[in-house]
């Protein structure tokens, strides 16, 4: 196993990028909650929603298994693999939303009918970079990951603010996002050509080869992520039929700065994580000591944090966006918990891919959506503050036991 310190520099590198990456859409939210609408911002996350629905399974989860073969031959025909998905995937979202377009529109949201088509463009972006993310990981180019975070996040900011000011309205909040991704795959790709043979050997055989060795991943995993994705997601298109367009926009606030340290922190870790439990496994069978030592600064961080979070977050949302935003700070102060909570688990979730156990994976997943969808249902005709309690109590719940099985996992195996 190598020595943690190289854990701690791989987590610095990807922590820093993703830092400037993160604090660069924080530092212009003001400016942003001032020259969009709370409509505005709902129908952008009704139109994320459903990419963030999507995009997790672009690759049909194949571009987690690039990390796993000894061998760079394989794992360019895994690559090779999630591209071609991705791309099937996408031809078929056209085709669906050429034949389907009227039955979209009458059941999600007659805002987002003109941005429908731009769906497929985004997840094919975004499937592109979920397999260029992973090779990098893999070959360590951990700098070149917090470069094309960085690039993607000014690219956003940039747009979406030039474009707010010439009053475009949603079309600067959805276009910000889609070029932005395509900035962050261009920072991506020229590793790819870093070993000038590598493509040549990417052939039908092996690509078929590896998906039947990997199996699994669109057999679970691919579930499992889709349930995920939809508990998270699902509910955001679900709050804009129920309750209203303008109180999504004032949760999408919520989740874009209470989501900030999971992405910001743990989302640098989980990856770093993933990649030394894969060679501590293959080096003992078990992943017991990189585990505790991960949960430990997972801990260490996410209690001062959230903890802090939770006594300001009213006042500051009012501060920092404007007066009119306070209702989405005391949002925030209802679900502080279940952020906490995600950001532990969600940062070594990949145990159960580690150990291929993603049966168990796609079981918490249902219980997760299964639940939040059924809350949401009886929370109709409701104060919108009582669905985030019942919310928060659930899910933070799922997420506390979710962590408690990955440990027992974990601890069998070490």
């Amino acid at each position: 196993m190598k020595p943690i310190s190289e854990f701690n520099r791989n987590v610095v590198t990807l922590m820093t990028g993703t830092t400037v990456a993160q604090a660069i859409p924080i530092a212009i939210s003001p400016i942003l909650t001032r020259i969009y609408s709370p409509e505005n911002f709902g129908v952008f996350t009704v139109f994320m929603a459903i990419v963030g629905i999507l995009a997790p399974i672009a690759n049909a989860r194949y571009e987690v298994a690039i990390m796993l073969p000894e061998r760079d031959d394989d794992a360019i025909n895994i690559f090779a693999l999630g591209l071609l998905i991705t791309s099937a995937l996408t031809i078929f979202l056209f085709i669906g939303i050429f034949f389907s377009q009227e039955l979209i529109v009458t059941q999600v949201s007659n805002d987002i009918g003109p941005w429908l088509y731009l769906i497929p463009i985004s997840v094919f972006f975004i499937g592109i970079f979920n397999v260029l993310s992973y090779f990098n990981i893999r070959k360590r180019y951990y700098k070149d990951m917090a470069s094309a975070k960085i690039f993607k996040a000014t690219a956003m900011a940039v747009i979406q603010v030039s474009m707010g000011f010439l009053k475009q309205g949603v079309s600067g909040l959805i276009s910000g996002q889609i070029i932005s991704q395509t900035i962050a795959n261009f920072r991506l790709v020229k590793n790819l050509f870093e070993d000038k043979e590598i493509l040549s050997r990417i052939t039908k055989e092996r690509m078929w080869g590896q998906a039947k060795k990997h199996k699994n991943f669109p057999k679970f995993s691919l579930w499992a992520a889709l349930l995920n994705s939809l508990s998270i997601h699902l509910s955001n298109v679900l709050i804009s039929l129920f309750f209203s367009v303008s109180t999504l926009g004032f949760y999408s606030l919520v989740y874009r700065v209470l989501g900030t340290p999971s992405a910001l922190i743990g989302g640098s870790i989980g990856q770093v994580f993933y990649q030394q439990a894969t060679v501590e496994k293959g080096e003992t069978g078990g992943i017991i000591e990189v585990y505790k030592k991960t949960l430990k600064k997972l801990i260490v961080v996410g209690i001062p944090v959230y903890g802090l979070f939770y006594f300001i977050i009213e006042d500051l949302f009012a501060i920092v966006f404007g007066n009119d935003w306070r209702i989405a700070g005391s949002y925030a102060r209802i679900v502080m918990p279940l952020f906490f909570f995600r950001f532990i688990f969600v940062s070594v979730s990949t145990t159960f891919t580690i150990f291929n156990r993603m049966d168990l994976e796609l079981f918490l997943k249902a219980l997760l959506l299964i639940g939040v969808v059924t809350i949401l249902i009886l929370s109709k005709g409701q104060h919108f503050e009582r669905y985030l309690y019942y919310f928060m109590y659930y899910s933070s719940l799922v997420y506390l036991g979710s962590l408690l099985i990955s440990y027992r996992i974990v601890k069998a195996r070490k």
